[in-house]
C-alpha cells in the first residue's frame, strides 16, 4: 500500500469510514460511502473495501437490505474517540464531501411516498415531516398503480413546493 496521500494503512482507513458514518443521519449506499472516503491517494478500493468489511465483521458497522451501511453504537464509541487521530486537511475534505450527502439523507428521512393497494383500487400515501412532526399527510385513491408511482416521483422531488401550493390553495394567499 505504497501511496502519498494522508491516509497510511488500514486503520487510518478503517477510522475515516467510522468519521464519514458518524456524520451522516441515515443509512448510505455503498457507493456513496465509497465516494466520501475514497478521496485521499492514499485510500484504494481494494483497501478500502476489505476495512469496510472488518468493521462489518467486528459489529462497527451495520449492514442493511440493499447494499446500505450504518454505523453502530459500538462505531460510534469507538470512532469518536479515535477520529482525532486523522490528519485536520482529511477531516477538512471529509467534512465538505459529506454535508450535501448528509443533507439529502436528512431531507428523504422527512419524505415518505408510497402506495397500497386494495379491492377498490390503489391509494398513494405521501407524507412530510420536518423532523419534528408530521406537516402533511395525504392518501388519495388514484386509478392504477402507475399513477400512484408518478404520484410518489413527483411527490419525493418536490414536496416542499407541493406542501406549500397545498397551502397556498386552502388559505387563499
Amino acid at each position: 500500500m505504497d501511496s502519498f496521500g494522508f491516509i497510511h494503512g488500514e486503520l487510518d482507513i478503517k477510522i475515516l469510514i467510522l468519521y464519514v458514518l458518524r456524520r451522516l443521519p441515515a443509512p448510505v449506499d455503498g457507493q456513496t460511502l465509497c465516494d466520501l472516503c475514497c478521496f485521499d491517494t492514499g485510500v484504494g478500493w481494494f483497501d478500502y473495501s476489505d476495512c469496510l468489511a472488518s468493521l462489518v465483521e467486528r459489529g462497527l458497522v451495520e449492514e442493511l437490505s440493499g447494499e446500505r451501511y450504518i454505523i453502530t453504537d459500538k462505531g460510534r464509541t469507538h470512532g469518536e474517540v479515535a477520529e482525532t487521530s486523522l490528519p485536520y486537511s482529511v477531516r477538512t475534505k471529509a467534512a465538505r464531501l459529506i454535508r450535501p450527502v448528509a443533507e439529502r439523507l436528512a431531507r428523504d428521512a422527512m419524505i415518505s411516498a408510497g402506495h397500497e393497494s386494495a379491492d377498490g383500487g390503489v391509494t398513494a400515501c405521501l407524507s412530510l415531516s420536518d423532523g419534528k412532526g408530521e406537516l402533511l399527510s395525504l392518501r388519495v385513491l388514484v386509478p392504477d398503480e402507475d399513477t400512484a408511482e408518478a404520484m410518489e416521483k413527483t411527490f419525493r422531488r418536490d414536496a416542499e413546493g407541493i406542501y406549500q401550493q397545498i397551502i397556498e390553495l386552502f388559505t387563499g394567499r
